[in-house]
Order: structure tokens, then C-alpha cells, then sequence
């Protein structure tokens, strides 16, 4: 016999859900920038380098995906946190042509994100349900 247990996880074979692709371009791009910066400046470039490799971890492990009603982000397969759309004042993606951060501000709280996913999907994700002021 089965019990019936709440899922917080929501597959990603939904076709109502969009998951973003991680892209490992920032936590390279930081690590390798460390690495060579470590032979003039030990102390920065190794601060460098170890934000890459954070970042690096967050790409490994973090999904965000979109559904009919918010943005969900997940750690290794369990729901973190939730942002219904109807809550989002605004959003932006800096530096376009290089995308670099994320950033949403919500009635009560702003957040930045780097970009360690898709940018492309993200921006038709969020054009396609949030406004933009």
C-alpha cells in the first residue's frame, strides 16, 4: 500500500514548466581570471578564484524553473524557494550583450542573481510572464 505524500517537486517534463540550462561561463570565466591573477596578487586572486568555485557549485546544484504561476529554485532536485509572478514589481538583466546579473525586486524584498543559467530563456521567460517596468 502507497501513501500519498505532498511533492514540492515539480518534473521537469511538465510542459508548463520551463527549467533553465546552467551555463558555467561566469564561475570559468572568475576561476580562470583568479588563477592567472594569483601569479601578480596571491590575496585577490585566490578571493577571486574561490568566488568562481562558489559559483561553480551553485551552477551544479541550483535549477530555476518557470511555471504558470512563479519561479521556483531548486537544490538538487528539493524546492528552495518560491516567487509568484503576481508578487514581482520589476526585473532587469544587466549588461545584455554580456549577461552578468539578474535582478527582480518583489513587493517586500529585491533580489540579485548572477547569471549562472541560460540567459536567453531566462529573458523569454520573463517576458513572457512578468512585467517589466
Amino acid at each position: 500500500m502507497t501513501s500519498a505524500q505532498p511533492t514540492d517537486n515539480i518534473p521537469a517534463n511538465n510542459p508548463q514548466v520551463v527549467e533553465l540550462k546552467p551555463s558555467y561561463n561566469i564561475p570559468i570565466i572568475l576561476i580562470t581570471a583568479g588563477i592567472s591573477i594569483a601569479f601578480l596578487q596571491i590575496w585577490v586572486g585566490g578571493i577571486i578564484g574561490l568566488f568562481g568555485a562558489f559559483l561553480l557549485i551553485q551552477t551544479l546544484t541550483l535549477r530555476l524553473q518557470f511555471t504558470a504561476t512563479d519561479l521556483d529554485i531548486y537544490r538538487l532536485g528539493e524546492r528552495i524557494r518560491q516567487f509568484p509572478y503576481a508578487e514581482w514589481q520589476n526585473w532587469r538583466i544587466f549588461w545584455t550583450r554580456v549577461p552578468i546579473l539578474f535582478y527582480f525586486k518583489e513587493v517586500k524584498s529585491i533580489h540579485f542573481l548572477p547569471i549562472i543559467f541560460d540567459p536567453r530563456t531566462l529573458q523569454s521567460e520573463l517576458e513572457k510572464h512578468c512585467r517589466r517596468n
